[in-house]
């Protein structure tokens, strides 16, 4: 499985949404379940997914799909 199929992953079991929803401009907020309770669950298993500990500001930029590989990318992940 590439990193970019893990990170899809992340995001369509914790949102239980389906991969088409990704291709939106999925944002904080846009979708009900990415409310404060879902973005700090977000983070947590995608830090457990990549082996990675996110720093507060970057868990506090991470505000939507596109953004978080930009941020994921500054902690050694390659997509």
């Amino acid at each position: 499985m590439t990193n970019k199929q893990k990170y899809n992953n992340v995001f369509i079991e914790s949102f239980s949404i389906s991969k088409n929803a990704l291709e939106k401009d999925l944002s904080y907020n846009s979708i009900p379940e990415w409310d404060s309770i879902g973005h700090m669950s977000l983070i947590a298993v995608l830090e457990e997914v990549f082996d990675i500990m996110m720093e507060m500001d970057d868990i506090i930029d991470f505000s939507s799909y596109k953004k978080g590989f930009e941020i994921i990318g500054k902690y050694g992940v390659k997509f």
